[in-house]
């Protein structure tokens, strides 16, 4: 008997696709080579950060000032939360202040800090599949119920659907835009009914239904694609987001909530946001990248990199005769599987190429690519994608 929880026993079985993946590419790299591998895996950023995040890191390094390293309130030093209220300000078209802006251990930590403050237990999350598969846990920390409701066949919101899934214990309908794994960006007019249903079911049924966005990929899109402002569509809005993508700084862990300025109630939510940022055990986000994103609000990664990289996917993809939505946003292609999507990528093994089946996210018959790798790997798959499906196809 090991003593680990029966839980955690579980959500380890249930997690494991993209760690199976990803320990395979591993030991295939061991064995053929690195160069001989595709692995699509693991959706790592792997563009440098932008040139100023270095001229700005050895600048604050170099400051020996007594304290700087010290403890700040737990909401994050507030000339850092005005500098991202300023751009989130223009951003959604609303008056942020630095009282609206809680700095977290990124987007994760962030939605973590959400779902303590705002759930009791039985509390149900309306969550769209597919989904990030991470997110049925953070509810679960918390005493939540996740609720999933499927999208439609373009991955976008299917609002009737939603809507359907409503209760008096609903609390939070969680979205992600440019979504994990599609790369889908929900539309301005559909974010703006589905606001105006969530307020009209809270009247309805004497609750607040939250209206909470992911955002780590805004600032990756494609083809002239925009990710339309989530605080215009509902005064219930809060916004998770990080810089983990945005400055391609997935292990820095910083990012930050936006509260709605004008939601009701917002001291005492932002005051249950911020207490549960210290209970958590974040006890605030760290402060030196703190500092060094205050000064980084201007400039991000460059993401043509990842637009290019969409475009030889697509054609791979394509010669071998599959079938996909093109991804308006993030790094990541959703393409359907021939077969089961376990045994598909099964094949795609054999053809050393790394994919995580669909059921990963809560949707079988698909498979996640992630194109956070050289264009040459992927240009170098082509012909293993083409055999795979052959032979899915005998």
């Amino acid at each position: 008997m090991s003593g680990v929880a029966k839980k955690m026993q579980a959500f380890a079985e249930q997690s494991s696709w993209i760690r199976k993946m990803f320990e395979e590419g591993a030991r295939m790299k061991a064995e053929f080579g690195a160069d001989k591998v595709f692995d699509f895996s693991i959706g790592n950023p792997d563009v440098p950060p932008p040139v100023k995040f270095y001229t700005v890191l050895r600048e604050l390094a170099a400051n020996e000032q007594p304290g700087v390293h010290g403890y700040m309130p737990n909401a994050g030093y507030p000339f850092v939360r005005e500098a991202l209220a300023k751009r989130l300000g223009v951003e959604q078209g609303v008056k942020l202040g630095e009282g609206d802006i809680l700095m977290t251990c990124g987007a994760a930590g962030g939605l973590n800090v959400i779902f303590k403050a705002l759930l009791d237990p039985g509390d149900e999350v309306i969550i769209l599949s597919p989904f990030f598969v991470e997110y049925k846990f953070y509810i679960d920390n918390h005493g939540g119920v996740a609720k999933v409701v499927p999208t439609d066949k373009e991955f976008n919101l299917d609002l009737a659907a939603i809507e359907a899934a409503l209760t008096a214990k609903t609390k939070v309908v969680l979205i992600n835009s440019p979504n994990n794994p599609t790369g889908q960006i929900y539309s301005a007019a559909s974010l703006g009914q589905l606001g105006q249903m969530l307020d009209a079911a809270g009247k309805r049924l004497g609750t607040t239904i939250f209206l909470v966005s992911d955002e780590p990929y805004r600032n990756i899109v494609f083809d002239g694609h925009q990710v339309p402002p989530l605080m215009p569509t509902t005064t219930n809005a809060i916004i998770a987001s990080s810089y983990s993508k945005e400055l391609a700084l997935p292990g820095e862990r910083i990012g930050y909530l936006a509260v709605h300025p004008d939601m009701a109630g917002k001291a005492e939510v932002v005051g249950a946001l911020t207490l549960a940022n210290r209970i958590l055990g974040f006890v605030n986000a760290p402060a030196l990248m703190q500092r060094a994103v205050a000064q980084l609000q201007d400039v991000s990664a460059d993401s043509s990199v990842y637009a290019r990289r969409l475009d030889v996917f697509c054609k791979v993809l394509d010669e071998a005769g599959m079938s996909y939505v093109r991804p308006k946003g993030a790094f990541y292609l959703f393409p359907q599987s021939p077969i089961d999507d376990v045994e598909f990528c099964r094949l795609l093994t054999e053809q050393k190429i790394l994919a995580v089946p669909g059921r990963g996210f809560g949707l079988p018959g698909y498979i996640r690519l992630s194109f956070c790798v050289d264009e040459k790997v992927i240009a170098g798959s082509a012909a293993g994608f083409k055999k795979a499906m052959a032979l899915a196809r005998k």
